[in-house]
């Protein structure tokens, strides 16, 4: 970062207290002081006690130093204040309270990864994402794809690295940790991308995860950001195709927002309208008094796409014992399956009871 940042903190320092304020790099060199006299001088001890130092502050040649480290908790600056008293030890907490906020704002501000991080949390207002996209030289309207990974049964603090490492163009491609389990990925993406090259960078980051830490994940994929402002819409995106792959994909661990079709809406739903929906659908009997058989049956003749003949050559049973079995489900709901029209109202009515489990299970 700019030493500058440091300097302008120092010409204020200057008039809080008859003492030196400076800061060193981790080689010891003085990169910003009140005395501009000692500026460049290296003091190389210092910076390693610093460094060895377990303590929040430590005393070296007549000065008290306190450590400001950056987010892996590495100690990158340190602010020192001449004397080694307790008056000392009192201006060097203040001096690094003041050096090391100025140290984030800046970050903050011209750090192109949080810039991207609080366009994906609705953290930033719409009208400064141009601003700062300027001040960053940041192209608004290049095409990105958000994949959101989440790390399933624990969180591994190497994922970052990994990740970092499976996306190195640290100009265009962002991995963002959100939170113990999740991370955001923002890749740059050229205008023929398609979802079959998408699906392929999110298996290609399930397996090195998976052979490198052993880690097992599930990955949303929002839809393609054609500008900055859409990301945030891209990463929600990403976040509702986990949640809802959770509830109607249970066998898959990478989900594309583009793919949900009806789950999407009924996900969406309130759950009174669903349970309402239900009572409608099933006047005769309630879905639950169905068996695990007739529910497999069901299922199967719904993968065969209504098919009754592949239905039962899937099931190992005859044709007729099919029929009888579909025969005995309209007798039950009311509803004959051979029918498209009552095919669709069944298996929304599946979808439908098996996202209130969902939400009786949370």
């Amino acid at each position: 970062m700019s030493n500058s940042v440091f300097q302008s903190v120092m010409v204020q320092l200057k008039d809080v207290a008859d003492r030196v304020f400076g800061v060193i790099d981790t080689e010891g060199c003085v990169v910003s002081c009140t005395d501009m006299s000692m500026l460049g001088e290296r003091w190389a001890d210092a910076a390693l006690k610093v460094a060895n130092s377990s303590e929040g502050m430590v005393t070296f040649g007549q000065k008290t130093f306190k450590a400001i480290v950056n987010s892996s908790n590495f100690f990158e600056y340190a602010v020192f204040c001449s004397g080694d008293d307790e008056i000392a030890r009192g201006y060097c907490t203040m001096a690094y309270v003041a050096l090391n906020d100025a140290k984030v704002f800046y970050e903050e501000k011209h750090d192109r990864g949080t810039f991207v991080k609080n366009i994906i949390m609705d953290n930033i207002l719409p009208g400064d994402i141009y601003i700062r996209a300027k001040e960053l030289h940041f192209s608004t309207d290049a095409p990105r794809a958000v994949f959101l990974v989440r790390q399933v049964g624990h969180g591994d603090v190497a994922t970052v690295d990994v990740l970092s490492g499976m996306f190195p163009d640290k100009l265009q491609d962002f991995v963002l940790s959100i939170n113990e389990t999740d991370i955001a990925v923002v890749k740059q993406i050229t205008p023929s991308t398609t979802e079959e090259d998408l699906d392929k960078m999110a298996r290609n980051v399930e397996d090195t995860l998976k052979n490198e830490l052993f880690i097992k994940t599930v990955i949303g994929i929002g839809t393609i950001a054609e500008h900055l402002r859409e990301l945030a819409d891209s990463y929600k995106e990403a976040q509702t195709a986990i949640d809802v792959g959770k509830v109607f994909d249970t066998e898959k661990s990478i989900i594309n927002y583009e793919n949900l079709g009806i789950g999407r809406l009924i996900y969406q739903l309130p759950t009174t309208l669903c349970e309402i929906f239900l009572s409608e659908v099933f006047k005769k009997n309630s879905i639950d008094s169905l068996d695990q058989e007739t529910l497999f049956t069901i299922n199967k003749f719904f993968e065969n796409n209504l098919n009754v003949s592949e239905t039962s050559r899937k099931l190992f049973v005859h044709r007729n014992t099919l029929v009888y079995r579909l025969e005995k489900i309209k007798k039950l709901t009311g509803l004959d399956l051979r029918q498209f029209d009552h095919a669709i109202v069944f298996k929304v009515a599946l979808m439908v009871r098996k996202y209130l489990s969902s939400r009786e299970t949370r």
